[in-house]
C-alpha cells in the first residue's frame, strides 16, 4: 500500500459547457433554434485519476471516501490498484495489490472493503486501509462484480481459461461465508454478470449483451435469507426478437421501489422493482446523440444522474429529480477533452448516502484515461414567477410575419451561472406548436420571436420549467390577434396617349407576409365614355412587376383599373390610372 495525499490530482471548478439559444430571420421566415440548455452545479471538482482500465467506483459515506478500482486485466502477473480520494476530490493513498483487482463492495457500515481479486475477495480496514483476512474464491481472469447485500458479500465467478473467452463464459454468483470459503448460490448465466445491491436486503443481478445471450435480462433477489430467492426477472425482446437489453448500468431507488437501467439501445428504463414492469411514468429521452452508460439514484431521493456517451456538446451528464412526474429541467454537463474526460464511463456514478454529492467517472475516447468528477448539486431551490404579463410587437400582428412576444421572469435568491430558458407555445385553430426556449436576460427579461401563419386569435404560452436551484414558475398567456398581411398595386401611366400608338402601363405588385404559393394573377378592367370592359387578366413576374398594354377604342378620358382579390392570408389590393387619349 502506498500512501501518496494529493499526488497526481488536478483540481477545477465549474466547468460546464453551456448551450445558448440564437434566434434568427431566416430566408423563410423568422425562426428560434432551440439546444439543449447547461446549468451550472455549485461545484464540479475534477482529479485526474491514476488508471489506465476502470472496474469498480464505491462511495464509503461513513467516512467520507471515494473507491476506484483498476481492473488492470491484460496480463497475469499485473498489479492491482485502488486509488481512495476524499469528498472534495484529494487523492487520500493508493491501495496496491499483487494480481488485478476488479469489483468493489463495502459492508453494511462502511467498515471493511471488499474487492474482487484474482485469487479470491481481498478485504481493507477502511480506516488504515491495511489488508484483512481474505476470504476464498475460484480463480479469475475476467474480472468481478461485488455487491454487499443481506449481510454479505455476493460476487461473481466467470469460469474461463482464457481472456477472450469472458464476454461468453459461464459465470457463477457466489457469496463469502463466515469462514472466509466460499459457496455456490445456484444461479449462473452466461457473460460478464452485474450485480447491484439495494434497500431491503435486494440484489439485483444484470446480463451484458453477449453471443450467447441474445436476450439479455434483469432479476430482483431478496437476500435476507440463507437462500437468494429470485423476486423478478424479465428480458426484453418482442416475439421478433427486437428491443433486447443493451446493459451498461443499473440501481435501485432510495426507497427501493423503482429500478433504473441504463440500456444503450433504449435510453433509461424505469421499472417497478416488484415485477421489473415497466413504471408508468418514464423519464425524459436522452438528448440526440447520446448512448446511456451509466444510472444513479441519490440518497436522499431527491435526484436521478444519468450518464452517457456523447460528442461535441451533447451532454454527457443529466442530474433530474428522481420523480420521473417532476418536469424541472435537469442540469446538464458537457465533458469533452483532456481537462475532463469525453464521456461517462460505464457504471460510473455514484452518490453519497446524503445525496450531497455525485462521484462521477469520465473516460477519454480510447477509454485509456480516466477522470473523477465530484458534483455538488444546488442544496436550496427558489421561487420563481413571470411578471407583468406578457406583450407583444408590432401592434397589430398580421400572418406570416415576424412577431416578438416580451416578458419578464423574477427569480428568488442568487442570480444562476448561466442564463436561464423560458419555452413557449403558440396555439391556434391547428393547433399548438412548440417554439423553442428563449433566452432570459440579466435583467429577467426575454423575448420569443415567432412568425404566425394563420389569421385568428394566436394563444402564447411561455413557461420556465425551473432547473436544480429554481422551481417551476407558473404559466403565463397572451392572446394575439392575427390580421391578414397587406398587398397593393402601384401603377404608373402616361398622361396622354393616342388611339392609334395605344396605352402602355407599367405596374408593381406587392405582398407583405408570407410568400404567395403562386405569382398572382390580376384583373383589369377599362372605363371610357362607351362603358366599363374586362381586359385581358397580367400576371406578375417574379420581381412584382407586371404591364398593361392596350388600344383605346375611343378617345377622351379613359380609366383602368387593376385589383386583385387577396387570397386566405392576404387583403386584396386595387389601382387605378386616367390617360386622355387622342386620335
Amino acid at each position: 500500500m502506498n500512501t501518496d495525499r494529493g499526488t497526481g490530482s488536478a483540481r477545477r471548478t465549474g466547468r460546464l459547457a453551456a448551450t445558448l439559444l440564437a434566434a434568427a430571420l431566416a430566408a423563410g421566415g423568422l425562426t428560434v433554434a432551440a439546444a439543449p440548455a447547461a446549468h451550472a452545479a455549485a461545484s464540479d471538482v475534477v482529479a485526474k485519476l491514476p488508471i489506465s482500465s476502470f472496474s469498480a467506483l464505491t462511495v464509503d459515506s461513513a467516512h467520507q471516501r471515494v473507491y476506484v478500482a483498476d481492473s488492470n486485466l491484460g496480463y497475469y502477473d499485473n498489479k492491482g490498484l485502488i486509488a481512495v480520494y476524499d469528498f472534495s476530490g484529494e487523492r487520500v493513498t493508493t491501495i496496491t495489490t499483487a494480481r488485478h483487482v476488479s469489483g468493489l463492495a463495502l459492508n453494511a457500515d462502511g467498515s471493511v472493503l471488499h474487492v474482487g481479486g484474482r485469487e479470491g475477495i481481498l478485504r481493507y480496514d477502511t480506516t488504515t486501509y491495511l489488508p484483512l483476512t481474505a476470504g476464498v474464491a475460484s480463480t479469475d481472469i475476467c474480472g468481478r462484480s461485488l455487491a454487499f447485500a443481506g449481510g454479505r458479500a455476493y460476487h461473481t465467478a466467470p469460469y474461463a481459461s482464457y481472456a477472450a473467452e469472458c464476454d461468453t463464459t459461464l459465470t457463477y454468483l457466489d457469496y463469502s461465508q463466515t469462514d472466509n470459503t466460499w459457496q455456490r448460490s445456484g444461479w449462473q448465466d452466461h457473460g460478464r454478470l452485474q450485480l447491484e445491491a439495494g434497500p431491503g436486503d435486494r440484489l439485483m443481478m444484470g446480463q451484458p449483451a453477449n453471443a450467447k445471450a441474445p436476450d439479455p435480462f434483469v432479476s430482483v433477489f431478496d437476500a435476507s435469507g440463507t437462500t437468494l430467492v429470485r423476486t423478478a426477472g424479465r428480458r426484453f425482446a418482442d416475439g421478433e426478437g427486437k428491443g433486447a437489453l443493451n446493459l451498461k448500468d443499473m440501481a435501485f431507488s432510495a426507497d427501493g421501489s423503482k429500478v433504473a437501467v441504463a440500456d444503450a439501445a433504449a435510453g433509461t428504463r424505469l421499472l417497478n422493482t416488484a415485477d421489473l414492469s415497466d413504471a408508468p411514468t418514464g423519464y425524459p429521452a436522452l438528448p440526440a446523440g447520446s448512448s446511456a452508460s451509466a444510472v444513479a439514484f441519490s440518497g436522499d431521493g431527491k435526484y436521478l444522474a444519468r450518464g452517457a456517451s456523447a460528442s461535441g456538446a451533447t451532454p454527457d451528464l443529466l442530474l433530474s429529480p428522481a420523480d420521473p412526474g417532476d418536469a424541472t429541467a435537469p442540469l446538464e454537463f458537457v465533458f469533452e477533452g483532456s481537462l475532463d474526460g469525453d464521456r461517462v464511463a460505464p457504471r460510473g456514478l455514484e452518490w453519497s448516502a446524503d445525496g450531497s454529492r455525485l462521484f462521477a467517472v469520465t473516460t477519454n475516447t480510447a477509454g485509456n484515461q480516466y477522470w473523477l468528477h465530484v458534483v455538488q448539486p444546488p442544496a436550496v431551490q427558489y421561487d420563481t414567477r413571470f411578471t407583468g404579463g406578457l406583450t407583444h410587437s408590432p401592434a397589430q400582428a398580421v400572418a406570416g410575419e415576424a412577431l416578438a412576444v416580451r416578458g419578464r421572469l423574477e427569480l428568488d435568491g442568487p442570480a444562476p451561472a448561466e442564463p436561464l430558458k423560458v419555452t413557449a407555445t403558440r396555439t391556434d385553430a391547428a393547433g399548438t406548436h412548440e417554439l423553442g426556449t428563449a433566452t432570459v436576460k440579466a435583467d429577467g427579461t426575454f423575448t420569443v420571436l415567432d412568425e404566425p401563419d394563420l389569421i385568428g386569435e394566436a394563444t402564447y404560452t411561455v413557461s420556465f420549467l425551473g432547473d436544480l436551484t429554481h422551481r417551476p414558475a407558473t404559466d403565463v398567456t397572451h392572446t394575439v390577434p392575427v390580421g391578414k398581411a397587406v398587398s397593393s398595386i402601384a401603377l404608373t401611366a402616361p398622361a396622354e396617349a393616342s388611339m392609334s400608338t395605344g396605352v402602355h402601363i407599367t405596374g408593381t405588385f406587392t405582398a407583405q407576409g408570407k410568400a404567395l404559393p403562386e405569382r398572382a394573377v390580376l384583373k383589369v378592367e377599362r372605363t371610357d365614355r362607351l362603358g366599363t370592359g374586362t381586359l385581358s387578366s397580367v400576371t406578375v413576374a417574379a420581381d412584382g412587376t407586371f404591364t398593361i398594354d392596350d388600344l383605346p377604342r375611343t378617345r377622351r378620358d379613359t380609366t383602368y383599373t387593376v385589383s386583385w382579390p387577396g387570397d386566405d392570408l392576404h387583403t386584396g389590393a386595387t389601382a387605378t390610372a386616367t390617360v386622355r387619349v387622342t386620335r
